[in-house]
């Protein structure tokens, strides 16, 4: 399959069993200690340091962006993205979910900073994801089943791609993004407009001086 010519490709074993269960454990075990500090007002639910609820995309489902955990693995899985896709590219953040049942995954196009992107399966029950590669409305699209490990590779702001509702119990699931170094405005928008990774999104556009102020 070439990404070139179908704008998406499936990549399989991307990280070792062992890692990937590592990986999955420390999402889960990071939403339980947030759940607890939520739920006993230790920390502000509008916090974004321990993940949230908040995401309408899927509401009522634990989240999180630029987890440093996940952003570490965004640069790990690099090489592996520029080999799939044959493209330079730029990071620009990580976004993991661990999804619960009932939940759909609405059909969507991608904002810039999801130019190149990947979903990876973390663990937890199967749950395929749907592409459409022609970037058409209402078109059935193609099934994608990924195991722990595996991940679709895809243009994100050309393709449709959802989730129908999950049946399961749980399923986790990181994105990683990018953007392909020769698109305008990609240098300028490396990490999500951030000075580094691992910062909370409202860290984007911030400006440090010398003297560590704003």
């Amino acid at each position: 399959m070439s990404f070139k010519k179908n704008k998406y490709v499936v990549v399989k074993k991307v990280l070792s069993k062992e890692l990937i269960d590592f990986i999955y454990n420390y999402f889960l075990n990071k939403r339980n200690v947030a759940r607890i500090l939520f739920d006993h007002k230790y920390i502000s639910p509008f916090t974004e340091y321990f993940g949230t609820w908040d995401d309408p995309q899927v509401p009522n489902t634990y989240a999180h962006y630029a987890d440093v955990a996940m952003e570490t693995l965004l640069l790990q899985c690099q090489p592996a993205m520029e080999k799939a896709t044959g493209l330079k590219l730029y990071p620009a953040y990580s976004y993991a979910r661990v999804y619960k049942t009932g939940d759909v995954l609405k059909r969507h196009k991608d904002r810039f900073s999801c130019e190149i992107s990947t979903t990876m399966n973390l663990g937890g029950d199967d749950w395929p994801i749907y592409i459409e590669p022609s970037g058409k409305k209402d078109e059935k699209g193609i099934k994608v089943n990924l195991k722990p490990g595996d991940m679709l590779v895809y243009k994100g702001c050309d393709l449709e791609h959802w989730r129908e509702e999950f049946k399961g119990v749980e399923c986790g699931q990181v994105f990683f993004h990018y953007n392909d170094v020769k698109t305008k405005g990609a240098k300028e928008n490396k990490f999500d407009k951030r000075l580094s990774l691992g910062l909370p999104a409202w860290f984007k556009n911030k400006k440090i001086n010398k003297n560590n102020n704003e």
